[in-house]
């Protein structure tokens, strides 16, 4: 079987470093909140170390949990290109795509499971991060904590073959947790709602210094004379990077202006590199189209990046929450995204963003933005206020607290 790679390094993250960012008063309710967790056990358990929102969260996450008294463990499973083919497969079912589901397919599925159950420990909860390792709910019985199965991406259309299979799954688990409320499925277990969030901290999103600007423009070869319109995103279909540079080249018939669309893929994807070579079709050499495969280690080019950016676009199709617009919106820029999934739930149109739901749309939009920067700048300023209050990891760790209390205490 083929390894992914192991949790090796967490960030080095201390509690009291958020509070000239959040408050007082948040960090003092944290540390009231977590008293009565004080040495319990958390095991989180997804199917990538790196790539992807989960791996990113849990990088700065977990070890923010220790730092308040958790005993709390990041473990990654293991899969075959089998496997990650059939979840990949369930992924894109998920987000309302047709696919075709074979015996076969699930079979792999439950085989690769029960290779990974030595991975479980005797945790007092245990945190199942999307589908992929949700078969490990098989041992749950052999298990005295709680279980959550923490779904990160957008079910409202998902196929019902794949749902009926893995719903049995979910309903082993003691508690399901979902983005945001539309996302609830209805099953046999107590249902959540826990939106995820950045860290303020992060080399991804702390503030950068000029030199460091620098560096990254003479790495990248970025252009700074003319404005940059920016997607960050993994080159998936379902984040539509095909559709945003049609919206550009409407654009650009109006304004000069280079696009920008930087990112790479999860180790649990195996179709990025085959959509990032349509991509680079559609670009057909465009002078203007910069197209940036980065490694899952570029979180100081995609701060600068965004920091950059005269525009920020997010034209995703489906969106279980998109962390690539939190981002955006911290760092105060104006953002352009789709009316969908958890973007509708960040973004308020007129306020804190530009909401889209087509390739037209989403070039009027931009272009509202290049001309008016006096809009720009009042969107950008209340979108990162927006992201201060709501979707900074200290938040996020404060309604951990209250969910895990509220699991302790039921029987």
């Amino acid at each position: 079987m083929t390894s992914l790679p192991k949790v090796t390094e967490l960030a080095r993250v201390r509690l009291e470093d958020y509070r000239p960012i959040v408050g007082d008063d948040l960090i003092d309710d944290i540390r009231r909140l977590a008293r009565p967790l004080a040495g319990m056990t958390i095991q989180h358990i997804n199917s990538a170390a790196v790539g992807g929102g989960v791996a990113e969260i849990l990088k700065r996450l977990v070890p923010l949990m220790e730092d308040v008294g958790l005993k709390a463990e990041w473990d990654v499973m293991e899969g075959t290109p089998a496997f990650f083919h059939v979840t990949k497969t369930f992924h894109n079912a998920f987000h309302g795509q047709p696919v075709t589901v074979t015996e076969a397919m699930l079979s792999t599925y439950v085989e690769v499971s029960r290779r990974n159950y030595p991975l479980v420990r005797k945790a007092d909860f245990v945190i199942i991060h999307d589908q992929q390792p949700l078969g490990l709910t098989g041992i749950k019985e052999d298990r005295v904590g709680k279980w959550v199965w923490y779904c990160h991406v957008d079910p409202i259309y998902v196929d019902r073959k794949v749902w009926d299979f893995l719903r049995p799954f979910a309903e082993k688990c003691h508690a399901s947790i979902y983005h945001i409320p539309q996302y609830a499925k209805g099953i046999k277990n107590k249902e959540y709602i826990l939106s995820p969030a950045i860290d303020p901290l992060s080399d991804k999103n702390r503030e950068v210094t000029e030199k460091e600007k620098e560096e990254v423009v003479r790495r990248l070869g970025l252009d700074l004379e003319k404005p940059i319109v920016l997607q960050v995103s993994r080159f998936d279909r379902l984040k539509d990077p095909v559709g945003v540079i049609k919206a550009f080249r409407l654009v650009r018939r109006y304004l000069p202006c280079q696009l920008v669309l930087a990112g790479g893929g999860a180790s649990d994807d195996p179709e990025g590199q085959q959509v990032l070579a349509e991509v680079r079709e559609a670009a057909d050499d465009d002078p203007d189209i910069l197209i940036y495969d980065l490694p899952p280690t570029s979180d100081l080019e995609i701060n600068v990046l965004q920091r950059l950016a005269t525009v920020v676009v997010q034209k995703s199709i489906r969106e279980g929450f998109g962390l690539t617009v939190t981002e955006a919106m911290w760092k105060g820029k104006p953002l352009v995204a789709t009316a969908v999934g958890g973007i509708r739930y960040q973004v308020e149109h007129e306020k804190t963003g530009l909401l889209s739901h087509t390739i037209e749309g989403t070039a009027w939009n931009i272009l509202r933005f290049l001309q008016d920067r006096e809009l720009a700048q009042a969107v950008g300023q209340r979108a990162r206020e927006q992201v201060r209050r709501r979707f900074l990891l200290p938040v996020y760790l404060r309604d951990w607290l209250i969910l895990l209390n509220l699991l302790k205490d039921k029987h």
